[in-house]
């Protein structure tokens, strides 16, 4: 199933700030920062990847009810979603 990409800029947008954050994590790691600074930043980069990655699965799971795209089938979607949990 192929995603429209106009309907993605909200997870495009979401993608580009958790790969700012991620630059921010490797920056206070070669700086030697504080490990609960790097940690709580850690921990915000993979909440961002998360939510991007159901954002996808939402977006494409609309587009199968409303388009009809008989591409990809429960068990698949099923799937798909349950790798991010």
């Amino acid at each position: 199933m192929e995603l429209d990409a106009t309907e993605l800029t909200p997870v495009i947008n979401r993608l580009k700030r958790a790969q700012g954050q991620l630059t921010a994590v490797t920056r206070m790691l070669e700086e030697g920062k504080d490990c609960k600074d790097i940690v709580t930043q850690l921990a915000a980069v993979s909440k961002a990847l998360d939510r991007a990655g159901f954002l996808i699965i939402a977006t494409g799971l609309e587009q199968c009810l409303t388009q009809k795209d008989n591409t990809m089938d429960k068990k698949e979607l099923e799937q798909l979603f349950l790798s991010l949990a």
